[in-house]
């Protein structure tokens, strides 16, 4: 009896076994076939190439490298004094200016007083001197306005809030006009990206929720599916130099799914979780059925052609 009952239990225990692989398998498979994830996600943002309009030598800097900033904060000043004596001498020019257009105006106001006594061709040469002298206020009065603007802008401000990187700008550093001085991180543009295979994309849809595990963390940061991209680069074609396209022959029997982006927009961070611009994530998509009217917002492209094909 004790044989009998030890021989059952092993095959009970062998059954539990087998049941147990299968069931592992099966998960397993759902899990990687099935499930919308990936190791493949970043966090990006988008960053601002932050240059000045004006060239010279740069008097201040107001930031420190990976500081944070918001909308309107000064970042540099660039040669501040040189572009204020520009501004000054403006300003002598537009008196002077107005000084020969006074006397010139007097002499003309003087020929038409005096009627007949003065020739014509002498009053047509006074109405050109005030013409000219006209002219000559007004150009002086628009490069006034250029040497203010050139002061405004050579206090070079935050265009948006975020975060300085790549900060290696000095007190006495010659900067060219339109020369990149740093990068600044948008924060209002934090984001998750992710690159999922083409043949999960049928499980994803803008609005499901994200579970977002950033390599090193132990909690998950909480986002939704805000778009999918709209295509990608293909790597079996390429431009010939007659503008004719060159396709590869060659064709792999064993064929891996193109990565599509989907881009996550970020809801819930964690304490303790750092958002840094370039971290690794594993993202899953938590599938849901998506609100009527978003499959045909993901599908303009077929929309349209729908739309010419009934035309």
């Amino acid at each position: 009896m004790k044989s009998m009952l030890a021989f059952l239990a092993r095959w009970v225990v062998t059954a539990l076994f087998v049941v147990a692989a299968v069931g592992v398998s099966m998960w397993l498979w759902h899990r990687y076939e099935d499930v919308p994830w990936t190791r493949d996600g970043h966090v990006r943002a988008d960053v601002v190439r932050v240059a000045t309009d004006v060239g010279g030598l740069v008097t201040q800097v107001a930031v420190r490298d990976n500081q944070v900033v918001k909308k309107g904060d000064l970042l540099f000043v660039v040669d501040t004094p040189r572009y204020t004596d520009a501004y000054a001498e403006a300003n002598a020019q537009i008196a002077s200016a107005q000084a020969k257009l006074d006397e010139a105006r007097k002499v003309s106001a003087r020929d038409v007083a005096l009627g007949d006594l003065v020739a014509t061709e002498t009053h047509e040469q006074n109405v050109a001197t005030v013409r000219t002298a006209e002219a000559a206020l007004a150009s002086a009065q628009a490069q006034r306005q250029t040497a203010a603007l050139n002061i405004h802008r050579a206090e070079v401000r935050a265009s948006v809030s975020g975060t300085v990187t790549n900060l290696d700008l000095h007190p006495g550093d010659f900067i060219a006009a339109g020369q990149q001085a740093l990068a600044l991180f948008d924060a209002d543009s934090l984001r998750v990206e992710g690159y999922f295979e083409e043949t999960k994309l049928h499980r994803i849809h803008v609005g499901d929720e994200a579970r977002i595990r950033l390599m090193g963390d132990e909690t998950d940061v909480i986002g939704h599916v805000e778009s999918i991209s709209g295509g990608i680069a293909d790597d079996q074609t390429k431009d010939t130099p007659n503008r004719v396209l060159a396709v590869d022959p060659t064709f792999s029997w064993v064929r891996l799914a193109q990565r599509i982006p989907v881009r996550i927009h970020v809801d819930k961070v964690p304490a303790g979780a750092l958002l840094v611009v370039g971290r690794t994530a594993t993202i899953t998509i938590l599938d849901r059925q998506p609100p009527q009217g978003q499959h045909a917002a993901q599908q303009p492209v077929n929309g349209q052609r729908r739309k010419a094909a009934a035309q």
